[in-house]
């Protein structure tokens, strides 16, 4: 006790306690008072004394809702970010950060193949702060998410102008560990529940350090919080719109990111969905976080809902501030609104050229505002955050350990290919549609295969019949397994986009997931598509010829998934489906060239016909039907059977003394570097650049086509 008394006598600031009263209802401040028994008595109540007690000691809550910040010592792990629960906000989780938005003279450019560059903003200012939710409105074609796109770091080519945090230029490597992004179309795992979306969610945004039980507890409290009970062992598929776009919000609020950005949220919604979402984004906002949307045309009611708007026309800012103030802004500039007419709707009404000249000088293009003078600027939770982060972020150096560290995903790659394979897995379990159609397609496609080419296995009469049995193996597994990917690889890919973007999964782990979850379900239905066609066709029943046989066309159908799964990652479904028959023709024609002449192939055309996979493919299958084969058997119809003796078909095609195991190392070759093309294409795809340019070329090119 002794030792206890002589520290506070030389440090009197230890003996200070500050108290905060709040509203629980709004999560508001709205009491504040410090008593001390030092020396000092000429320190006045100010949030700079605020600051200094949650600096060195911690918030605990009461019963009387009044929150204590005593400052019992100074030993390191008290100088701390409050918790939520200390904050009246979510529990599961530390409070994070607040953070503000200022961006200055922001210009972007579009190209366009009409009038070459479209400029799409145009010195647009603005400010968007934590505590408060924001809408960002405008007609179409206004720039609104170009301009969300631009935020959030979607868009990084063709602009210019600054971008601020907290006052200080935005660290990209910083902010996206801050930020979420929400998207328009609810990309969502269809087949999963809301449950176990959630608790995947957790798994992956939360680390390995927190225990299962935590997670659990983050989930349920979430679940809780946007009114997802009803429905949290509903799977995906079955959701109301209200509900999936609830369920988009509450898989990013996982990691309670301090900064939440949302594309259009409320589209495809009626009245009360879109009441509940946007009065969800707002109790959120009241926590302290930067919440920032687009929406199109709201109801009066919604409208008044947010915090800020932020309205554009023609990439220039005509308005920015609170919903309230908007009225009295445009009679400023003569332009009466009628009390029962909604602001927002009138706005877009009177948009001519003469219009928005007069209201962007009047807002000076985003750098003037117009508060409500009737409220409070910000919560004062949101401005102690503001103040500790403000503090902070600016002196982060992206030279810093900590910051190369902040960077890094919560969990490892093995975690992360673990949790992914599952969820990929359960998905494709579930999946019933999609397994009887594969499993009809693959069987009653070997059933009419193998019924065209009845019995030609062991006729000498008929060898190049069974060779053109041979190629319509090799076809149906090339199409097959190029087309599926290609068709719905890009919807992969947006999903992909969304939860790579706010930092769920590395890359690595996705690709080596996905294209591991594939396995069984191409080895099962390729066996069964073989086996029928095996055993239709009458070839020689020798179990190393039927191994060989099981596969190759496993190897085929591996290679072709690669290609399916390049060409997905580059195009959109409708240009894939053209590109990729395209692609194949010409593989195919150089893969059946040289039939009966097959010994005097010029070199060129060995060289093309060595590009061609299907080629590999197509001689491995022939040589493992006919190399090393005794006499077939002449039918006594026949007068003569040419090709009795395997070897000299083989000769004619060109495929005498080929070893089959050089064949399928070359096929396996091009497993690996399809493989490693499209896993190249995909990184390439989710950078801006990439689809900003080269897939604008492409694109222009199909279409002249």
């Amino acid at each position: 006790m002794g030792d206890e008394q002589k520290e506070k006598e030389k440090d009197p600031k230890m003996r200070r306690v500050s108290t905060v009263t709040f509203r629980p209802e709004v999560h508001e401040v709205v009491e504040w008072r410090v008593s001390e028994e030092s020396e000092s008595e000429d320190e006045e109540e100010n949030l700079g004394d605020f600051d200094e007690a949650l600096e060195m000691g911690s918030i605990l809550r009461n019963n009387n809702n009044t929150v204590p910040i005593l400052n019992t010592s100074r030993k390191p792990g008290l100088n701390r970010i409050p918790t939520r629960a200390e904050m009246k906000t979510l529990t599961h989780k530390a409070k994070r950060p607040a953070v503000d938005i200022e961006f200055q003279n922001l210009n972007f450019t579009a190209q366009s193949s009409a009038h070459g560059k479209k400029h799409i903003l145009r010195q647009i200012n603005g400010l968007f702060k934590a505590g408060e939710l924001t809408a960002i409105m405008g007609p179409s074609g206004a720039g609104k998410s170009s301009l969300m796109n631009i935020l959030v770091g979607y868009v990084t080519a063709n602009t210019s102008g600054s971008i601020l945090t907290n006052g200080s230029p935005r660290q990209m490597n910083l902010f996206n560990k801050l930020c979420s992004y929400i998207m328009q179309d609810d990309l969502l795992q269809p087949h999963l529940t809301v449950l176990e979306s959630l608790i995947i969610s957790a798994h992956l945004k939360l680390g390995n350090e927190l225990p299962i039980e935590d997670k659990l507890s983050v989930v349920d409290e979430i679940i809780e919080t946007l009114g997802l009970q009803v429905c949290r062992n509903t799977r995906v598929e079955g959701l109301s719109g209200g509900q999936r776009k609830r369920l988009s919000v509450a898989l990013e609020l996982v990691s309670n990111p301090p900064v939440l950005f949302l594309d259009e949220p409320t589209t495809g919604l009626d009245l009360v969905a879109t009441k509940q979402c946007v009065g969800v984004l707002k109790s959120l906002a009241q926590q302290g976080r930067t919440i920032v949307c687009t929406i199109h045309q709201p109801s009066a009611s919604i409208f008044e809902t947010f915090d800020h708007v932020y309205m554009l026309a023609k990439g220039q800012c005509i308005y920015q501030g609170a919903p309230t103030q908007l009225v009295p802004f445009l009679a400023n500039i003569g332009l009466h609104c009628k009390a029962t007419y909604n602001p927002a709707d009138f706005v877009f009404e009177i948009l001519d050229t003469e219009n928005i000249k007069r209201m962007t000088h009047e807002i000076a293009n985003g750098k003037l505002s117009q508060p409500d003078p009737n409220t409070t600027e910000t919560p004062a939770v949101t401005k102690l955050c503001r103040r500790e982060t403000m503090a902070v972020i600016p002196q982060v150096s992206v030279t810093d350990e900590e910051v190369k560290k902040s960077v890094e995903f919560p969990t490892s790659f093995w975690t992360q290919f673990s949790i992914l394979l599952k969820r990929r897995l359960l998905q494709n379990s579930r999946n019933k549609t999609s397994l009887y159609i594969q499993s009809l397609h693959h069987l009653f496609s070997g059933i009419f295969l193998g019924g065209i080419f009845l019995g030609v296995g062991n006729d000498a009469a008929r060898p190049f019949e069974n060779f053109k049995f041979c190629i319509s193996v090799i076809v149906f597994f090339i199409y097959t397994y190029v087309m599926t990917p290609v068709l719905l690889f890009p919807y992969e890919v947006k999903l992909l986009r969304r939860e790579y973007f706010n930092r769920w999964y590395s890359l690595k782990a996705f690709y080596a997931a996905m294209s591991i979850a594939s396995l069984p379900t191409t080895i099962l239905f390729g066996t069964m598509f073989s086996v029928v066609t095996y055993l239709m066709s009458d070839q020689p029943w020798n179990s190393d010829r039927f191994i060989w046989y099981l596969f190759i066309g496993q190897a085929m159908a591996l290679v072709s998934e690669g290609m399916g799964i390049l060409i997905g990652s580059i195009f959109k479904s409708t240009n894939g489906a053209a590109v990729a028959p395209a692609s194949l023709a010409p593989l195919l024609a150089v893969a059946v060239y040289g039939m009966g002449f097959g010994s005097v192939i010029e070199p060129f055309m060995q060289f093309l016909m060595n590009l061609s996979f299907i080629r590999y493919g197509l001689v491995a299958l022939s040589v493992t039907l006919y190399q090393n084969r005794p006499l077939m058997e002449c039918k006594e119809s026949e007068l003569y059977c040419h090709y009795k003796n395997p070897r000299l078909l083989l000769r004619d095609l060109g495929m005498e003394d080929i070893d089959r195991t050089n064949e399928m190392i070359s096929l396996s070759v091009f497993i690996v570097l399809f493989r490693i093309a499209a896993f190249s294409a995909l990184r390439y795809r989710l950078t801006t650049e990439f689809s900003s340019k080269f897939m604008r070329i492409i694109n222009k090119v199909l279409r002249k086509k």
